[in-house]
C-alpha cells in the first residue's frame, strides 16, 4: 500500500449552490506573521497542494477552497485565505458563510457575532438562530463610473469598476439573458469582456487586475431587485448571487444614490438563490493604513449554506495527479 503524502481533513458545503472546501487539517504550517504573509509562503512554496485540493480528480473549477489558519489578530476566531482553480481570492463572501456554517456544524461556534482575518482585513460574520448568516464584508467603493470598453464580436460594452473584496466589472447594459439554460453563451461573453479590458490596459485601483465580471438584468422573481451572472477567476461561473460582487453592486448602487443606508436589496444568481445586501456608510476608513474614496460603504450580505460532506483527501506519493490534473 502507498503511503499517503498528505490526508487534508476537509468539509464541503454550498451557499446558494456554489461550493466551498474548508481545509481544517493536514496543511503545513505556513510561516508570517499575518494572514497576509502566509498567503506569500503559500503561493510560493505550497501551490502544488491548492492545485491538489481544488483541480480534478479530487475537486472541480466550481470549487472555492477555504483554508483556516489560526488567527494573528486576538479579535478573530480564525483566519482564513480563500483560493480557486486559477489562484488565490482577497476575500469570498459566498465563502465566509460556508466556512461559519461548517464551523457551527463541528460545533465550533454557536450563534452569534464571529470574525474571520482574511488576507483583505478582518471580517465579521453573525451566525443567526435560524440557520442564515450575515457578512459585514470589508470596506467596497467603486472606483469608476461606466468605463467604455470595445469587445470584438460585442461592441461598446460600459460598466462600473468596483472594489468589493475583488475588483468587478458591472455591467446592466449587455443585451444577454440572464438564465441558467444561457449559461456557455453568458460565459463566452463575460470572458470577451474580461480579455477587452486586459488587453485594453483597464484596471481597478493601483493597476489591480480586474478578475471578476458581472452582468445584471431584471429578475423575473418579485421579491428580488435584480438577477446577476458572475465570471469568476479560472472561467468558472458563481451558482451564488456572489457575496463580493454584490458588495461591489451596493457600492454603485450607494454612489448613484439609488439604495439608502441600512435598505435592503435582494440579489438573485443566475440559478436562483439570493442574498440579502444592505449597507452603511464607512467612517474612519483610512485608520487602517488604506486611503479608501469617499463614497465607501461598509456592505452586510446575508444567505444560506449547507454542509455536503465531511472526508478526508487523500495524495498518495505514486498518484500520477497527486497535484491535479492542469486545467
Amino acid at each position: 500500500m502507498t503511503s499517503a503524502l498528505f490526508n487534508f481533513k476537509i468539509i464541503d458545503s454550498h451557499t446558494g449552490g456554489e461550493p466551498t472546501r474548508m481545509v481544517y487539517d493536514g496543511f503545513p504550517n505556513l510561516v508570517g506573521d499575518s494572514v497576509q504573509d502566509k498567503l506569500q509562503d503559500f503561493k510560493q512554496n505550497y501551490d502544488h497542494l491548492r492545485q491538489s485540493i481544488i483541480l480534478e480528480p479530487r475537486g472541480n473549477e466550481v470549487l472555492v477552497g477555504a483554508l483556516l489558519l489560526p488567527a494573528t489578530d486576538p479579535k478573530a476566531a480564525a483566519g482564513v485565505i480563500f483560493f480557486n482553480n486559477a489562484g488565490y481570492l482577497g476575500m469570498c463572501g459566498h465563502g465566509t458563510i460556508g466556512v461559519i456554517i461548517s464551523l457551527a456544524y463541528q460545533k465550533k461556534i454557536s450563534a452569534g457575532t464571529h470574525w474571520l482575518e482574511t488576507p483583505v482585513g478582518l471580517v465579521k460574520a453573525t451566525l443567526h438562530t435560524d440557520g442564515s448568516c450575515s457578512v459585514q464584508n470589508v470596506p467596497s467603493y467603486r472606483y469608476q463610473k461606466q468605463v467604455a470598453v470595445q469587445v470584438p464580436e460585442l461592441g461598446l460594452i460600459h460598466g462600473d469598476i468596483a472594489w468589493g473584496g475583488n475588483w468587478f466589472f458591472l455591467v446592466s447594459e449587455h443585451g444577454q439573458d440572464i438564465q441558467a439554460s444561457n449559461v456557455k453563451k453568458l460565459t463566452q461573453v463575460t470572458m470577451q469582456i474580461k480579455q477587452a479590458l486586459a488587453a485594453a490596459n483597464i484596471t481597478g485601483k493601483n493597476d489591480g487586475e480586474i478578475d471578476h465580471i458581472e452582468l445584471f438584468a431584471a429578475s423575473d422573481d418579485e421579491k428580488s431587485n435584480s438577477k446577476n451572472f458572475v465570471l469568476c477567476p479560472g472561467a468558472a461561473y458563481d451558482r451564488s448571487p456572489c457575496g463580493t460582487g454584490t458588495s461591489a453592486k451596493l457600492a454603485c448602487l450607494a454612489a448613484d444614490n439609488l439604495l439608502a443606508s441600512e435598505q435592503l436589496w435582494q440579489q438573485q444568481s443566475v440559478v436562483g438563490s439570493v442574498f440579502t445586501g444592505s449597507y452603511q456608510w464607512a467612517t474612519n476608513t483610512g485608520s487602517a493604513g488604506i486611503d479608501y474614496p469617499e463614497q465607501t460603504i461598509i456592505p452586510t450580505i446575508c444567505g444560506r449554506a449547507y454542509v455536503c460532506a465531511e472526508t478526508t483527501l487523500i495524495v498518495q506519493e505514486n498518484d500520477p495527479f497527486k497535484w491535479g490534473i492542469p486545467s
